[in-house]
C-alpha cells in the first residue's frame, strides 16, 4: 500500500522518499493490526493476511517497474546514479522486476531460516512471524534498495535459471494442492453425509458437482466458438485435448476397479479438477497474442487500459491467495497441526511416570495431565483444555487473541519457503517476452510462453489427479484401508 501511495511522488525525490518510507511502513503493519482488532480474526489469520498483502504490493510494484514511466521515475529517484540496461540496451525494467522480487524473496528466505523448529507462540522466535511489522517492512525496503547495488549480470543469471526453476516448482506445488483440495472437499462432504444423513450436504455435493461439470462444458463450447477458428491449430488442439482428457478422468473416477480400492473417489473430485483445468485452458487461449487472429478479445478495444490494469491486479490477487493457501495447507505439505500429543513412553520398558522435578506450577500441572492422558484416565483434548484455561484471555501483544499457544497453525519455515517460490513465479511471469517498444502499462501474461505454461499445467494437473486414482490400484501396499 505504501509503495502505491508513493508513486505520484516519485518525481520529487526528497518528499517522495520520505512519504514512501512512511506509507510503506504502515502498510502490512496496519493490515495486521486491523485484522487483529476484528473479533472474527485470530492472530495466525491476521499474520497470513498481512504477508499476502505484502506479496500483493510487491507484485504490483514490480509490475509497474516494467513500464517506461516507472523506469524513468526510478532512475530519477536515484539521482540518475542507476542506469538500468540489458547488455547496453534499455530494457524497461527487466532488471528492476528481478531486483524487487529478489528482495522480497531474500526477506522470506531469512525468515524461513530464523523460524526453523518453531512449534508454538511460546517460542520467542514466534514473535518474528507474528509481530515487528514496522521493522520487517523497513528491512524489506532496505533489501530493495540494496539490490540496486548488485551487478546486473547476477540478475540475468538469476532470472534465466534460478527464478525460472523456482517458478516451475511453484506451479507444480499449486497443482498438487488443487488435487489435494478436490479429494479433501469430497471426503469432507461424504463424512458429513454419513455422520448426519444431511440432505443439505448431499444437495451441496451433488449440486456443486453438476455445476462444475456444466461450467466446464460451457467454457469448452465458448472456446470452440470464439477461439478455435480456421487457422488456429494451437487453440483447437489445446481445447480438444482438454475435452478428451476431461471425459477420460471422469470415466476413470467411477470405474469399478478404482472404486474398489478407493471408495471415496468419484465425480466430485473429477468435477473440481475438470473445471480448474478447463479454466486454465480458457485463460491460455484468451491471453495469447493475436498475431494469428485467434484472440478476438485483443481486437475488442474499448477500455483497453482499464482492462489491462484490472487483469494485472486480479492476477496478482490470485497469486497472493494461492501462495497463502499453499503455504498453510497442512495436509499436502505435512504442516503442523494445532494440537499434537506426544506419548511419554513406549512399550520398550519405559514406565511413563514423571521422573524429573518441574520448575514451575504450570509445568507440574502439565506433567500431571500428560501422565493422566497416557494412562487413559483423561481424554487427549484435556491438554488443550489446560492451555485454554490459562491462555483464553491472553493477549498476543497486538490487540488480538493468540491461537497458537498450544501449537502453530502451520509450519512457519515452510510458509516462507513457499512465499520465496512465489516471488520467483511473479518475476518469471512478468519478464517473459517483454515488449520494449510499449509506452503504456505493461500487459501481464499475454505471451505464448504464459499460454503454454497454463496449457501444460492443465495436462500435468490431470496427470496428478489420474495418478491419485490409479496409485492405490497399482501399488495397493502403499495405501491403507
Amino acid at each position: 500500500m505504501g509503495a502505491l501511495l508513493s508513486l505520484p511522488l516519485l518525481a520529487i525525490p526528497s518528499v517522495g522518499t520520505l512519504m514512501s518510507f512512511g506509507a510503506s511502513c504502515c502498510g502490512a503493519a496496519a493490515c495486521s493490526a486491523i485484522c487483529n482488532q476484528c473479533g472474527i480474526f485470530k492472530s495466525s489469520m491476521a499474520t497470513r493476511i498481512a504477508y499476502a498483502f505484502l506479496l500483493l504490493i510487491n507484485s504490483i510494484f514490480s509490475w509497474l517497474m516494467l513500464t517506461p514511466w516507472a523506469l524513468k521515475k526510478l532512475e530519477h529517484l536515484t539521482l540518475d546514479y542507476v542506469n538500468i540496461s540489458c547488455q547496453g540496451k534499455q530494457c524497461y525494467g527487466y532488471v528492476a522486476v528481478q531486483r524487487v522480487n529478489f528482495a522480497l524473496g531474500l526477506f522470506h528466505l531469512i525468515l524461513s531460516i530464523l523460524l526453523l523448529g518453531v512449534k508454538s507462540s511460546r517460542d520467542g522466535r514466534a514473535s518474528l512471524q507474528n509481530g515487528y511489522w514496522g521493522p520487517k517492512v523497513v528491512v524489506w525496503l532496505a533489501f530493495i534498495v540494496l539490490t540496486f547495488f548488485i551487478p546486473e549480470t547476477f540478475f540475468q543469471v538469476w532470472g534465466q535459471y534460478i527464478a525460472l526453476a523456482g517458478a516451475m516448482l511453484f506451479v507444480l506445488l499449486g497443482l498438487i494442492l488443487l488435487v489435494d483440495l478436490a479429494h479433501t472437499w469430497a471426503e469432507f462432504c461424504l463424512e458429513k453425509i454419513e455422520d448426519h444423513d444431511s440432505r443439505g450436504w448431499r444437495f451441496l455435493l451433488i449440486g456443486s458437482t453438476l455445476g462444475m461439470f456444466t461450467a466446464s462444458f460451457a467454457m469448452t463450447i465458448i472456446m470452440y466458438i470464439f477461439f478455435a477458428q480456421s487457422g488456429c491449430a494451437m487453440n483447437q488442439a489445446a481445447i480438444t485435448i482438454n475435452l478428451i482428457v476431461l471425459l477420460i478422468i471422469t470415466a476413470v473416477s467411477v470405474h469399478p476397479t478404482v472404486q474398489e480400492y478407493n471408495p471415496k473417489a468419484g465425480l466430485a473430485q473429477a468435477a473440481m479438477v475438470s473445471i480448474y483445468c478447463t479454466y486454465l485452458t480458457m485463460s491460455a487461449v484468451s491471453m495469447e497474442p493475436d498475431d494469428r487472429h485467434c484472440n478476438p478479445l485483443i481486437r475488442a478495444r474499448g477500455t483497453r487500459t482499464a482492462s489491462i490494469v484490472l487483469g494485472a491486479i486480479v492476477t496478482m490477487l490470485t497469486i497472493a491467495y494461492t501462495t497463502t493457501r499453499a503455504a498453510t495447507q497442512g495436509i499436502a505439505l505435512n504442516g503442523n497441526s494445532s494440537h499434537t500429543y506426544s506419548k511419554l513412553g513406549d512399550d520398550s520398558g519405559e514406565h511413563g511416570l514423571v521422573d524429573q522435578q518441574p520448575s514451575t506450577r504450570r509445568e507440574m500441572r502439565a506433567e500431571a495431565l500428560r501422565a493422566a492422558v497416557e494412562a487413559g484416565s483423561l481424554p487427549a483434548n484435556a491438554l488443550d483444555d489446560s492451555d485454554d484455561d490459562d491462555d483464553d484471555d491472553t493477549d498476543d501483544g497486538r490487540g488480538g487473541k493468540d491461537d497458537e499457544r498450544s501449537g502453530t497453525q502451520y509450519n512457519y519455515s515452510l510458509f516462507h519457503a513457499i512465499f520465496l517460490l512465489a516471488t520467483t513465479w511473479v518475476a518469471t511471469l512478468l519478464t517473459q517476452n517483454i515488449d520494449y517498444e510499449a509506452t503504456g502499462v505493461a500487459e501481464v501474461g499475454r505471451t505464448y510462453w504464459a499460454s503454454w505454461v497454463k496449457i501444460v499445467s492443465a495436462w500435468v494437473c490431470y496427470a496428478i489427479y489420474s495418478w491419485s486414482l490409479l496409485a492405490p490400484v497399482v501399488i495397493p501396499g502403499r495405501f491403507g484401508n
